[in-house]
């Protein structure tokens, strides 16, 4: 009797401590596992319960994890949207290039103010606006000056080369100068020295694509941009800006600005701008940004508000100031002090900012896309139109064909080439 009831006892002995919690744990992960499958996260479930089982064991702390971004959670995730990172690294360690050209001329037998920059012998201001357009000493007359070359004899293309970074970003910033465009006695086609040198630069990119062995990136040496200064006369364009420009524009992104807009009043200023835009269209004159090539409606907007403004009425100086405790670029007059950023000033800023803030990468677009490719397209048509002509190759004895031409040794297109008009 008595070992029966000391049998009983023991069989109705409750658990031990730890066997009561690890039951309780896995009846608190079995409901918890049930709540997060209804909520549709069962796979982290499973992960949790596998932490919790294990949270007897003894964990040794190890080095600090750090922590990374992910998208666990997302059960859709691809990471699509990583390329734009990866495409941003790789842009940050080639770099950029961008080729500016600088093009306009004072005519000193002009109106009186004309007159008065002839007496100070004073320009346009190309050089001050691209050392105010970069802040930094850019320009040809910044990096070389020299007396011989204050009257030019004939039109000569300058280029200088600067390599420019910004908050890790490094650019290649080329700045060409016309001296000499518009300044003899005789100006016909004297637009044709530029024309050339742009279409040379095409020849030269041309050249290197259709190399057999061509490089992994070529130099880009294109004129991505022009801007053309006109002087602030307050009449009208004279008869070499329209014909430069209506030549130009088909080769080349045109921005036309007003030079020196200071010396003009707001209400001369809107009348001189509205009577260029007139003269533009009535001329045929394209300037950037083409309206041909605007890719959507939002861009149409943004770029139809820009072609309003067009040409804008500038004012350049490297000189910084303190006005009311704040560093400036400016110009001092007795009147006061002229910001170059301030747009009730002038419109300085609405220039840097298509140059270089909104509208760069479209402005080498542009002339990768259309400008270069109206001329890859005209030289090779060429080329071939030149190969067919040619008599046919008469092979050899032995078997061998005959030494080919020179002209077919050019992979494709003629090693010669002269000074192409690319005219529309």
């Amino acid at each position: 009797m008595e070992s029966a009831l000391a049998e009983e006892s023991r069989g109705s002995t409750p658990a031990s401590p730890a066997g009561a919690v690890i039951e309780r744990e896995e009846e608190t992960c079995e409901r918890k596992r049930e709540e997060q499958e209804r909520k549709g996260l069962g796979s982290e479930v499973s992960l949790s319960h596998s932490n919790m089982s294990e949270s007897a064991k003894v964990h040794h702390p190890g080095p600090p994890v750090k922590a990374e971004k992910t998208h666990g959670s997302d059960f859709s995730y691809v990471g699509i949207d990583a390329i734009l990172e990866q495409m941003r690294r790789k842009a940050m360690k080639q770099g950029f290039e961008f080729n500016i050209m600088i093009v306009g001329y004072v005519d000193w037998s002009g109106s009186h103010k004309t007159l008065q920059w002839r007496k100070r012998q004073s320009g346009l201001g190309k050089s001050t606006l691209m050392n105010t357009l970069f802040k930094s000493k850019v320009s040809r007359k910044s990096v070389q000056p020299s007396p011989e070359e204050r009257i030019p004899k004939t039109i000569e293309i300058k280029s200088v080369s600067h390599d420019v970074e910004e908050k890790g970003v490094r650019m290649k910033l080329t700045v060409i100068d016309t001296p000499g465009f518009g300044d003899q006695i005789n100006n016909e086609n004297c637009w044709q020295p530029i024309m050339k040198f742009i279409n040379d630069q095409y020849e030269a990119y041309l050249q290197e694509e259709i190399n057999i062995n061509r490089k992994k990136r070529i130099p880009d040496s294109r004129v991505h941009c022009c801007i053309y200064f006109i002087p602030p006369t307050g009449h009208c364009l004279r008869p070499l800006d329209v014909e430069f420009m209506r030549r130009l524009s088909k080769v080349v992104n045109i921005v036309p600005v007003i030079a020196k807009a200071d010396t003009l009043t707001l209400e001369e200023r809107d009348d001189f701008k509205q009577t260029i835009r007139e003269e533009l269209r009535a001329n045929g004159i394209d300037v950037y940004p083409q309206k041909e090539f605007d890719e959507d409606a939002e861009d149409r907007i943004i770029n139809d508000k820009i072609r309003e403004m067009i040409p804008f009425a500038v004012v350049g100086s490297d000189q910084e100031y303190q006005v009311n405790g704040k560093r400036i670029l400016g110009r001092k007059t007795k009147w006061g002090t002229i910001e170059v950023e301030n747009i009730a000033h002038c419109e300085f800023a609405y220039l840097r900012d298509l140059l270089i803030r909104t509208h760069m990468q479209n402005i080498k677009d542009i002339t990768g896309s259309i400008h270069y490719e109206t001329y890859r397209v005209r030289r090779l048509n060429e080329s071939n139109g030149h190969f067919t002509s040619l008599p046919a190759v008469e092979p050899k004895t032995n078997g061998l064909p005959a030494e080919q031409p020179a002209a077919l040794q050019a992979n494709g297109v003629a090693a010669q080439h002269g000074a192409l008009s690319h005219e529309m």
